[in-house]
């Protein structure tokens, strides 16, 4: 039996995700098609989470940690 206690704290989690794909996104100037591509999702499906209409699954919530523990790839630049 699930107490909602619990079920509560795993929504806030994902709220939480949700908001640190959303600024990964913006970060990095990527359209919510783009980030849906990098994600393997439609870009509706990244529409409804970032609009907290729906919340990612279990398997997404992977691909998202996955996604956002990857460095960045920001070239340096080197002064003369």
């Amino acid at each position: 039996m699930r107490h909602k206690t619990s079920y509560h704290g795993t929504w806030m989690m994902k709220d939480d995700l949700v908001a640190q794909l959303d600024a990964f996104r913006l970060e990095r100037h990527l359209t919510q098609s783009q980030l849906a591509q990098k994600l393997g999702v439609t870009f509706f499906t990244v529409n409804r989470w970032l609009r907290r209409h729906m919340k990612p699954s279990q398997i997404h919530e992977y691909q998202i940690r996955k996604l956002l523990s990857q460095p960045t790839n920001r070239t340096k630049t080197r002064r003369r």
